[in-house]
């Protein structure tokens, strides 16, 4: 693989590439995240200042404020009501993200150990020592 200074690669290229190539991968495939996240920003920072301009925004900001101003009454009513129970919904979200650390543990293994390539048991086909 050459790396060619002159082509500039977008987010996208650049995480399809990391996550092609296990040699640059992680540090493409951080770049190419890093990338696509800023470029999402900067075009939901540039929507928000059109709809800013437009007025829309502004109503429902406006909107907004009035549903805080009235949070202290809905929060009230809340906690009059019965709770529902939370901690299943906890417990599976801890056994979720587990598994998913586990399989991830578990792929990075088997990857890790078929990039090792296993010794040969026959004896070297060359001489090992050679004669002057």
């Amino acid at each position: 693989m050459t790396a060619n200074v002159d082509t500039r690669l977008a987010p996208r290229q650049r995480l399809a590439r990391g996550l092609k190539y296990s040699t640059v991968g992680p540090v493409d495939v951080t770049r190419g995240v890093v990338g696509l996240t800023a470029d999402t920003v900067s075009a939901t920072a540039a929507g928000l200042r059109k709809r800013y301009e437009s007025g829309k925004l502004r109503r429902q900001i406006a909107a907004a404020a009035a549903t805080v101003a009235a949070l202290p009454e809905v929060l009230q009513e809340a906690a009059a009501a019965p709770q529902p129970k939370r901690r299943r919904r906890r417990l599976v979200i801890a056994g979720v993200a587990v598994a998913v650390l586990a399989g991830g543990a578990v792929t990075f293994s088997i990857l890790r150990r078929s990039a090792r390539p296993e010794p040969s048991p026959l004896p070297p086909s060359v001489e090992v020592s050679p004669k002057p």
